[in-house]
């Protein structure tokens, strides 16, 4: 039964029949067959009926509901089990914003010291992905904001609080500024996150509350490509302070803290709140609470 869940959740990923079956190693016809079981053995329609994948039913959401939850299950069993023989080994999923990409050797470079055994997978995503992605079992943790937008699908463990600095090249009329106003940085030639970002969206409500009409040249999805874009001296960014630190260790660029206000938002560790949680899991909210309390500050 488990074996023909996977498959189900695999289904719902993909959207897509044939892309389910490669990535699940089956052919499509066992995926499809496998499909049919499960809707002869509880009585409905799962899928919606087309030569082409349509969506699941409403009693199709409800078994996919239910599969996330016996899938994680038995995927945890399987981890404490693995562990209880053999200590802790795996492979570990992690989604994490960008922003908060310079927070995680400190948690996962003594977690690797420890457990040698454990493969980490890390994916830059946005903070929705990673709430998605934590619910369909395609993820074991995140990093993201924790104050700004909803997290109740998931338990959520304070790490530190992100803070901003306008970053401008060295040359630029504002690099001697000791700080700078929401409202003045509005006036910067900016390059920004784009809109599917949270940082871009919590930037953009700062400038507005400032009473600024931003004037924004550039948008990316990439942080290098931001930082980049800066250090040609016709653009500015804003950038959370631990980040601007990361990509300009040798002060290339000038940070300028922004005030007025000088705003903070929290960011935190997300894990699905079935219980319990994996060896691996439970190993790693450890590593990260202590890098949390022993290691970083706000910058």
């Amino acid at each position: 039964m488990i074996d023909k869940l996977e498959l189900l959740l695999a289904l719902a990923r993909e959207r897509h029949f044939g892309r389910a079956a490669e990535v699940s190693g089956v052919t499509q016809p066992t995926l499809s067959s496998t499909v049919k079981s499960l809707e002869d053995q509880f009585g409905i329609l799962i899928v919606e009926r087309g030569s082409r994948f349509r969506g699941f039913t409403p009693e199709g959401e409800r078994v996919l509901e239910w599969a996330r939850r016996l899938v994680g299950d038995s995927r945890t069993m399987k981890s404490e089990i693995e562990a209880l023989k053999h200590g802790l080994s795996g492979h570990l999923r992690i989604g994490i914003i960008p922003t908060a990409l310079p927070f995680l050797p400190a948690v996962t470079i003594p977690f690797g010291d420890r457990f040698s055994d454990v493969r980490l997978s890390v994916l830059s995503l946005t903070s929705a992905a990673i709430l998605d992605k934590l619910a369909d079992l395609e993820l074991d943790v995140g990093i993201s904001y924790i104050d700004d937008e909803p997290v109740d699908r998931c338990q959520a463990i304070p790490l530190y609080e992100e803070q901003y600095t306008v970053l401008v090249a060295p040359d630029s009329p504002q690099a001697n500024a000791k700080t700078m106003t929401w409202a003045q940085a509005a006036q910067l030639p900016l390059c920004l996150l784009t809109p599917d970002m949270q940082n871009r969206r919590i930037v953009d409500r700062h400038l507005a509350d400032a009473g600024g009409r931003p004037t924004l040249r550039l948008e990316s999805n990439s942080m290098l490509t931001l930082y980049a874009h800066v250090r040609t001296g016709k653009f500015a960014s804003i950038f959370s302070s631990r980040l601007a630190e990361t990509l300009d260790p040798r002060g290339r660029l000038r940070a300028i803290p922004l005030t007025d206000p000088a705003v903070t938002h929290k960011i935190g560790l997300l894990i699905s709140r079935r219980e319990p949680h994996s060896p691996l899991v439970n190993a790693f909210v450890s590593e990260a609470k202590l890098a949390a309390a022993t290691q970083l500050e706000p910058a």
